[in-house]
């Protein structure tokens, strides 16, 4: 598979393509290649799990959070649905 360029804001690149390779969105993996750049990459892994699962959010929390990452087309999307495009946007 090709080197995909991922710019000059993204700084672990080794880590940005592995992530790309494994399916994730262009902003999922930069965001994690710059947090494990920032930290070691153990420790980006123990991050997380502070706002609970997505299950026990109402479906206005889940709409609220998608509208706060710029997502579109969430308004007419049931509970399971919104919970899969916040995980993969």
């Amino acid at each position: 598979m090709p080197e995909r360029d991922p710019g000059p804001s993204v700084k672990d690149d080794e880590l940005y393509e592995k992530l790309r390779d494994e399916g994730n969105s262009k902003e999922k993996s930069a965001r994690i290649a710059n947090a494990a750049a920032n930290q070691s990459r153990s420790k980006v892994g123990e991050k997380g799990g502070e706002s609970g699962s997505y299950e026990d959010w109402t479906v206005d929390e889940l709409r609220k959070r998608a509208k706060e990452l710029d997502l579109t087309g969430y308004s007419d999307l049931n509970k399971d649905q919104l919970i899969e495009a916040l995980r993969n946007h």
